[in-house]
């Protein structure tokens, strides 16, 4: 099945559409096609937050994922240069 990718945007909407109550949370999400499990994963992440807050939210967890590969990369150098020091005494 292929994934769709719903924009900031669009998971805000979707989920102030279920908020007020326009219909059961299984026909909002049958009408944009996602599961039940997606809808509150993004409920559980998003409720409450204005699409500005959204956008800032993934901005900040695509840079926590750089800086934890930028730590792990130095840990490694430091655990090989580590490795060389104890071979060379």
């Amino acid at each position: 099945m292929k994934r769709k990718q719903f924009s900031e945007e669009q998971i805000v909407k979707i989920l102030k559409e279920a908020e007020t109550g326009a219909g059961t949370i299984g026909e909002v999400c049958r009408k944009y096609g996602i599961s039940e499990f997606t809808f509150y994963r993004w409920r559980r992440r998003f409720q409450g937050l204005s699409v500005s807050e959204v956008k800032r939210l993934r901005e900040l967890e695509k840079e926590n994922v750089r800086l934890k590969s930028i730590v792990a990369n130095r840990d490694l150098e430091l655990e090989a240069m580590k490795e060389l020091l104890r071979k060379n005494w």
